[in-house]
């Protein structure tokens, strides 16, 4: 049992720095559609009210965010990286660093998820009620680029996917503490009964 559960809590840990690389690769090109297309229609970065297009402001809204986004994402490279640096991902006993590293992987896990999740949910909204899509439509046949719509809300559906995989990283490096400190009682528990019976 001992060595399924260490075969799959390395795959678990894996899966873990694959979901950070994830969003990381997400922060860097949930904006490339609106800088594509509503970025030309700015036409005085010293006065964002100038612009061809109203709402199109949403583009100099989200950079703070991403900015923090790609912070949170290289933190979560190098917190699932941490599992690998105390042995998470290889130990056949878990010590404090192992729980230490766990834990923080889990708590930057959810945290990163669900500030994401209202962050991005937030703009969503604000692309679908504030952008003016017919005059989006004109000026960009003019200036002849990319012309989005209310539906093009690729970039913003697309975090469901990625910060499900977080959660589901979570969830694993749970499933295997719990599993690992189950498995190291049993193993004490046998070896205190031989101690015993000898």
């Amino acid at each position: 049992m001992y060595r399924k559960q260490m075969k799959l809590q390395r795959i678990f840990c894996i899966f873990a720095l694959i979901a950070a690389a994830c969003v990381f690769i997400y922060s860097l090109g949930m904006l490339t559609d609106l800088y594509d297309s509503l970025y030309p229609m700015m036409r005085n970065p010293d006065n964002l009210e100038e612009t061809d297009v109203p709402g199109s402001i949403i583009y100099y809204d989200m950079q703070p965010f991403n900015h923090q986004l790609v912070i949170s994402a290289i933190a979560l490279i190098l917190l699932a990286a941490f599992l690998f640096v105390t042995s998470t991902s290889s130990r056949r006993k878990y010590y404090a660093g192992n729980y230490v590293a766990t834990c923080l992987n889990v708590a930057a896990e959810i945290g990163v998820s669900v500030w994401a999740h209202l962050q991005i949910s937030s703009f969503k909204s604000q692309f679908i009620n504030t952008v003016d899509f017919d005059a989006l439509e004109m000026w960009s046949g003019i200036w002849e680029t990319p012309a989005l719509t209310k539906s093009s809300t690729f970039w913003f559906d697309i975090h469901y996917l990625v910060f499900a995989l977080v959660l589901i990283a979570a969830v694993l490096l749970i499933v295997n503490v719990i599993w690992k400190r189950r498995l190291m009682q049993g193993e004490k528990a046998l070896l205190a009964g031989k101690a015993v019976s000898a």
